[in-house]
């Protein structure tokens, strides 16, 4: 019970700091204007995908799966700046739960996320996309991308207190940008060369925008003879964010109980 009202207080710390920071919850009603803007309006023109007449239909869950990557740099530079200042030192010397401050900082993530989430779907309703299987898989399909925000932030978390200062963390900030790039957040994968077609099919961000698609009834099946994790898209979505969880959440509470940070 500590950990979880330590954890709590510490979210409830990020939360608060919104407050004084309104360009963050503005940033995120402009960015899905651009991101709706960019990928459906002048890329998608060139864009077709096999069984999808409505391009928007394909595209929105994979632009859920694009927002909810930047927990993973967001956490990651808030993470440095916060080391950069003193306050995780700060934090390591209260009598507080070793995993109170990520578990902190991931929890505000993923209530964050759901806002980000919100508005970006009021966008996509305004260019055509719609969930089409009725109202317990859509809200299966919001809570699976809700946890992948949330598994995404652990990463994010692990690697602030890994980078030597906030510099560099806001240098590796468009990395999760690049992940869905390489994955079939907005292009099908049956046309792609052999070899970027396994690195895309395999990528946790195709599984999660086809469990997404799936959820939602949208098109974008995966083509016969895609890989296990396209045709299978839920279970391996879960198995993903279950593996990562187990393996950075142990790592960034050994990492911030460790002196020296």
């Amino acid at each position: 019970m500590n950990l979880l009202a330590d954890g709590w207080t510490l979210t409830q710390r990020k939360l608060l700091r919104l407050r004084h920071e309104p360009g963050t919850l503005l940033g995120m009603l402009m960015m899905p204007t651009l991101f709706v803007v960019l990928f459906g309006w002048v890329l998608g023109s060139a864009i077709g995908v096999p069984g999808a007449s409505n391009y928007p239909e394909y595209m929105m869950p994979g632009l859920f799966v694009t927002t909810t990557g930047t927990a993973l740099s967001t956490a990651m530079v808030e993470v440095a700046a916060d080391r950069a200042r003193g306050m995780l030192e700060r934090l390591r010397s209260l009598p507080a739960h070793r995993l109170s401050v990520p578990l902190g900082h991931s929890g505000a993530e993923g209530i964050v996320g759901a806002y980000g989430l919100a508005v970006l779907m009021v966008y996509g309703l305004a260019v055509g996309w719609r969930p089409h299987h009725g109202a317990l898989p859509t809200l299966a399909g919001i809570g699976l991308l809700l946890l992948f925000r949330y598994t995404l932030a652990w990463v994010g978390t692990y690697l602030g207190l890994v980078v030597r200062s906030a510099r560099t963390a806001a240098g590796l900030a468009p990395l999760p940008l690049l992940l869905t790039l390489v994955s079939n957040a907005f292009v099908p994968t049956d046309r792609m060369p052999v070899w970027p077609r396994v690195i895309c099919e395999w990528n946790p961000f195709s599984c999660t925008a086809t469990a997404a698609r799936t959820l939602f009834g949208n098109p974008g099946a995966p083509a016969p003879g895609a890989a296990w994790p396209l045709t299978h898209p839920v279970t391996a979505s879960l198995l993903w964010a279950g593996l990562l969880l187990v393996v950075f959440v142990p790592l960034s509470a050994h990492r911030f109980a460790r002196a020296g940070l």
